[in-house]
């Protein structure tokens, strides 16, 4: 009863499972059902995609709001941090000065 089990692990097998399976890859290429149309005219080249990013005028509203409010609520949470440091340095100090006093008193005294 008071003697430690030790629990016995069973011996290997020799099975040796990967610990990531394999993938299946299918077949990704897109099939077409219809024939494209073909026309005997001329047709202009689609616009190449640009790089650059081209924001609207309300897009560059919203951008600019966006960037207002974080600097606001950054700066407010800022300040409050400070101002909450600040209150308690101060509520320490004072602390501190009646603390002074009260021993100061008791020296007195005796």
């Amino acid at each position: 009863m008071f003697q430690p089990r030790i629990p016995v692990n069973p011996l290997p097998t020799g099975i040796v499972t990967p610990l990531v399976q394999p993938t299946v890859v299918a077949d990704i290429a897109p099939h077409h059902t219809t024939d494209a149309v073909v026309c005997n005219h001329h047709h202009a080249p689609a616009p190449a995609p640009s790089s650059t990013l081209r924001l609207t005028p309300a897009g560059l509203a919203v951008v600019v709001a966006g960037g207002v409010g974080a600097v606001l609520v950054i700066g407010t949470v800022l300040v409050s941090m400070l101002l909450a440091v600040a209150v308690t340095a101060a509520s320490v100090a004072v602390c501190a000065v009646v603390l002074r006093s009260l021993l100061n008193g008791q020296r007195r005294q005796r």
